[in-house]
């Protein structure tokens, strides 16, 4: 059964490409362009995901989305937003929400989300001679297992979990304690060298493991 999605975006080019890219994943998408339209259709249920902008007409992303929680509706959720501010980023997950990504963003690092939001945590990933159990964190290759330092584990897992996507640069630093271009250089090569992970740079884009 296709995985349901309430998108609330109201900038119809950044909808349409969105609409187009989830469904072209195999989700069910339904779109709904300011807060009443988004609310209307989130009392009908069974979503498995809401994606929301926050500056939206009628009702925004915020203040929908602490009315859903306070109706009991754990719905995961993630915002997109132009709003930067550590103050709109904290009140985004103060109301409930899973994840955010900041406009402007690619595309692809939105499905790249929603992938990892309806992955199997708890499967174990096999990749060439690679294989690795997220829930124990236990990675083999050719059945010896490697040790990976807390940085590499989140990079490595972030890749793992997304072969053949587009990983932006923003989405690595994340991972990293002190983030910086040349730390995240010196990770990805180490990362490289202990796991044989064929990482590729698409410059201006971000990096892949095809």
């Amino acid at each position: 059964m296709k995985k349901r999605i309430l998108l609330l975006e109201d900038d119809s080019i950044l909808a349409q490409t969105l609409v187009e890219l989830l469904e072209g994943e195999g989700y069910s998408l339904t779109l709904a362009r300011d807060g009443d339209e988004a609310a209307d259709a989130s009392y009908d249920g069974g979503f498995d995901l809401y994606i929301f902008d926050i500056n939206v007409p009628d009702i925004n992303g915020v203040e929908l989305l602490r009315s859903l929680r306070e109706a009991d509706d754990k719905t995961p959720t993630i915002f997109i937003s132009a709003l930067v501010d550590l103050g709109s980023i904290s009140k985004a997950f103060a109301v409930g929400a899973q994840d955010y990504i900041k406009k402007p963003f690619f595309p692809e690092e939105l499905l790249i989300r929603v992938n990892a939001k309806f992955a199997d945590t708890n499967a174990t990933i096999k990749y060439k001679d690679l294989e690795y159990d997220p829930k124990t964190k236990t990675l083999k290759k050719n059945g010896h297992t490697i040790a990976l330092g807390e940085v590499q584990e989140r990079l490595f897992s972030l890749f793992i979990r997304n072969i053949s996507q587009v990983i932006t640069q923003d989405m690595l630093l994340e991972c990293l304690e002190k983030p910086s271009s040349s730390a995240l250089r010196v990770a990805l090569t180490k990362l490289k060298q202990t796991t044989g992970l064929n990482i590729k740079n698409l410059r201006s884009v971000g990096y892949i493991v095809e």
